[in-house]
């Protein structure tokens, strides 16, 4: 089911299985994702690293990822673009920015818990049946319900991963820190920097972290750029020269020095070993 409406807003509501899982890698422009995984094992491959999804769990995904299909049971897919509903713009609603998509170095996933599956459940026959409507509130209606899925989305992600240990101003700055660093990993590359965007110091950006992980702030923000790199060598055919200066470095020796010390071999030797990989079998995965 699709919704498209006169100023280019575009939802999408499909069940998606073996038959069309490729839906899933022909992520739009300007799009978000939620996958809800309904039954057996699925995997799938994102930015080049294999993930599988038990029943009942979720994924959000943005245009960004790199999506390749290894195998899918069965799962609903929710897609909407940010002309249907920008969650930056909602953010003090559903509080979205830096939590269910645009965190800098985790995949965000979580699961369904049965306490509120028959919530989910809910509102997902609500987004059904508002689909199938044809009047003058229809906009108004999915976009309502949306919001509601997405603050659903968000409690349960919350409740099942460390952020809920920090006080809700230092939560905020993580999320600040992360949809930053999404921004701009191409053209900063210290923590400093950010520190002086958020109008905070170093240290206490370190001291948050510290309260939730053991990576450093400037750890996140490699991450975030050997992410990319990764992407570009698998995905594109650009050069490593043009792959350094577009993820920011000045040469391509210091880049290369860089990747090395991240993934232990040269962009080159990483470019060569994932040739021929995307059709990896589904029998050689567990």
């Amino acid at each position: 089911m699709i919704y498209r409406g006169s100023s280019g807003e575009y939802l999408e509501i499909t069940n998606i299985d073996a038959s069309n899982s490729t839906l899933l890698e022909e992520i739009p422009s300007s799009s978000l994702t939620i996958v809800w995984f309904e039954r057996g094992e699925n995997v799938l491959e994102v930015d080049a690293v294999r993930h599988i999804f038990e029943a009942q769990q979720v994924v959000c995904l943005t245009e960004f990822h790199r999506i390749k299909v290894k195998h899918i049971e069965k799962a609903r897919m929710i897609r909407f673009n940010r002309a249907f509903y920008c969650i930056i713009h909602h953010d003090s609603e559903v509080g979205c920015k830096g939590v269910l998509f645009f965190g800098a170095s985790t995949l965000p996933k979580f699961k369904i818990l049965e306490a509120s599956r028959d919530t989910f459940e809910t509102v997902y026959k609500v987004f059904c049946l508002e689909m199938e409507s044809r009047d003058e509130l229809q906009l108004e209606m999915l976009q309502m319900v949306l919001k509601r899925w997405l603050i659903l989305c968000t409690r349960a992600y919350k409740e099942q991963t460390s952020t809920e240990v920090l006080e809700p101003a230092q939560h905020d700055l993580i999320r600040a820190f992360n949809f930053l660093v999404e921004q701009h990993f191409r053209t900063k590359h210290t923590v400093a920097a950010y520190a002086d965007l958020l109008h905070k110091s170093p240290k206490t950006l370190a001291n948050v972290f510290a309260k939730i992980s053991d990576k450093t702030p400037l750890q996140f923000i490699q991450e975030r750029k050997m992410l990319e790199a990764r992407r570009l060598l698998r995905y594109t055919d650009k050069s490593v020269k043009e792959i350094a200066y577009e993820i920011g470095f000045e040469d391509i020796q210091t880049f290369s020095r860089f990747f090395r010390n991240k993934e232990g071999c040269a962009p080159t030797v990483y470019r060569e070993g994932t040739q021929g990989k995307n059709e990896t079998d589904w029998g050689n995965l567990a």
